[in-house]
């Protein structure tokens, strides 16, 4: 995914990720329950990172409010079924648009418009996962993220 043109056409990308996920819960028979679905929506809205708390807030806009331990374990699940990424340096995540069966991914962070694109080369991730077996030391969790500008913002 590359970052989007601040004119793009948003609600096809949120009806896209959450057909992607319908489709990948149903290949491993996880359950993508009512709520989260909603939760994937709600990250999904948009390009930029969003926390639980901002989460429970678009939520009972359209209903009642959750309690936030429905968000986190929603979340949780979410990220072990690959569809949301955890921004660990702002505590939020977004919505994963590449399908990479869990191989790591990098998340170019744009500093000025918050937007996060997705960056997925497996060349790179197989080096970085070599790298860490050669220290005899065994990966369980990836997360790779790069700020700057995107190109929309550098173009300003």
């Amino acid at each position: 995914m590359t970052f989007p043109s601040p004119k793009h056409d948003h609600h096809r990308c949120t009806a896209n990720i959450v057909s992607h996920a319908e489709q990948v819960c149903a290949r491993s028979g996880a359950r993508l329950t009512g709520q989260r679905r909603d939760v994937l929506a709600c990250v999904a809205e948009s390009h930029q990172a969003v926390g639980a708390y901002e989460i429970i807030e678009r939520m009972a806009v359209h209903g009642p409010r959750p309690a936030p331990i429905t968000v986190y374990r929603a979340l949780e699940f979410l990220q072990e079924q690959n569809l949301v990424h955890k921004i660990e340096s702002r505590n939020a995540y977004v919505a994963c648009a590449e399908q990479h069966d869990g191989a790591p991914a990098a998340l170019l962070i744009c500093e000025t418009c918050s937007n996060v694109s997705e960056v997925l080369d497996r060349a790179a991730a197989a080096g970085l996962l070599d790298a860490a077996r050669a220290q005899g030391f065994t990966v369980k969790h990836s997360v790779v993220e790069l700020s700057g500008l995107c190109a929309h913002c550098r173009s300003v």
